[in-house]
């Protein structure tokens, strides 16, 4: 898959020091996979969830949201917003 993009990874990471670890294994293993579907994304990330045209990974035993856009066709994920667990519940991020 092409991730687009690492940089709000590492943006997070930067204010959120114990994310840095889990996004970057999360990062090597989204960018060495050619998922097809969500049933694909699900055997390597059980918790991931389908959340309208999002998918949803929980990071850090859930502490922290990796909000994506996963495009099959075009084997491509695009990071949408990375989020600490409260955050993520507000809702703010659908709008």
């Amino acid at each position: 898959m092409h991730v687009i993009s690492f940089k709000r990874l590492r943006e997070f990471a930067s204010t959120h020091k114990d994310a840095g670890a889990p996004l970057r294994a999360w990062y090597s293993v989204a960018k060495n996979t050619h998922w097809q579907n969500l049933a694909e994304v699900k055997k390597v990330y059980p918790a991931a969830d389908l959340v309208g045209r999002y998918t949803v990974f929980n990071i850090k035993g859930n502490k922290y949201r990796l909000i994506t856009r996963v495009v099959y066709r075009t084997q491509t994920v695009f990071i949408i917003q990375v989020l600490t667990h409260q955050e993520y519940n507000l809702g703010k991020w659908k709008e």
